[in-house]
């Protein structure tokens, strides 16, 4: 049996649902998800089966108007990740339309060279009517080779999907082990889980000015794992936030990143969480060099 292997990346406006996608279509969930937008920083790849296919699914930051230097290096993290995809998804919220930040971006991938789908998400909250307008609307924008219709919260349309990208992948060899989701390390997944709670269980805008590195990431002879992690923030008040009265919500987040660590990675583990108080965080060097994250200008 010939084996493919395609590189899939996924592109869209922040809240779009790509790393639901990327979840639904690996089977198990590699990305983290939230309710708020712009929760993925870092690229990451989840990798997906499908037959001989093997599918390496590219989940990039959502692509917005830069304000800040974490702001573009996030949109040029989404980008890079684009660039020489066998097969590049467009990925719409059918629920939200096409707002002017989506015009913007489908008017860019006009002038990719990577063959482009496009992916209506959330289908399961939109009407067929305004599926099929939005459809003809967003091909009038930019002409795809294919469209498609999902949800990658129901699983409705995910499996058309996958078996039509598994035969546009090309012929060639795996890249990973048939049983491996994901080529993020494991302590890039715990910095991940620690911060997709840190989006869930707080306010609506501390989280983006929050960091998760990690410190030590250490091997336990009982076949577990201890992970002692640094949240970073920027003021004092916000420090307390995170915190909460008497350490509860702090104990919260751990409990719950921990659980997420222990189903992703098959082994018990130990987390130890403190907050350290870091003014300007986001501008300093040094912080993104330890965040694993690429310096932009």
């Amino acid at each position: 049996m010939k084996t493919r292997c395609g590189v899939i990346a996924l592109i869209g406006a922040p809240n779009a649902g790509k790393s639901t996608l990327v979840n639904a279509l690996v089977g198990q969930k590699v990305a983290i998800v939230s309710s708020k937008v712009q929760t993925t920083r870092v690229r990451l790849t989840g990798v997906a089966m499908a037959g001989a296919a093997q599918l390496l699914m590219v989940d990039t930051p959502g692509v917005f108007q830069p304000r800040r230097r974490l702001d573009r290096a996030m949109v040029q993290n989404a980008w890079e990740g684009a660039a020489d995809a066998d097969v590049l998804l467009a990925i719409v919220d059918a629920k939200a339309g096409l707002r002017d930040e989506v015009r913007t971006l489908l008017a860019t991938l006009a002038d990719r060279k990577e063959p482009r789908w496009l992916v209506l998400n959330k289908v399961d909250a939109t009407s067929k009517d305004k599926l099929l307008a939005l459809a003809m609307e967003a091909n009038a924008l930019t002409p795809f080779d294919e469209t498609f219709m999902v949800s990658a919260l129901t699983g409705d349309g995910v499996a058309d999907l996958k078996a039509a990208l598994a035969a546009a992948a090309p012929e060639g060899p795996w890249l990973f082990p048939e049983d491996q989701l994901s080529d993020a390390p494991a302590r890039l997944m715990a910095a991940e889980l620690v911060r997709e709670q840190l989006f869930q269980q707080l306010g609506q805008e501390l989280p983006y000015s929050t960091a998760v590195h990690i410190e030590k990431f250490e091997e336990q002879s009982d076949g577990s794992a201890a992970v002692h992690a640094q949240i970073l923030v920027e003021r004092d008040s916000q420090k307390g936030i995170v915190v909460g009265a008497r350490g509860a919500r702090i104990k919260a987040i751990g409990e719950a990143a921990r659980h997420g660590m222990e189903e992703l990675l098959g082994r018990r583990m130990h987390l130890f969480l403190h907050v350290k108080v870091r003014p300007g965080w986001a501008e300093d060097r040094h912080v993104w060099r330890d965040l694993g994250m690429d310096w932009v200008e």
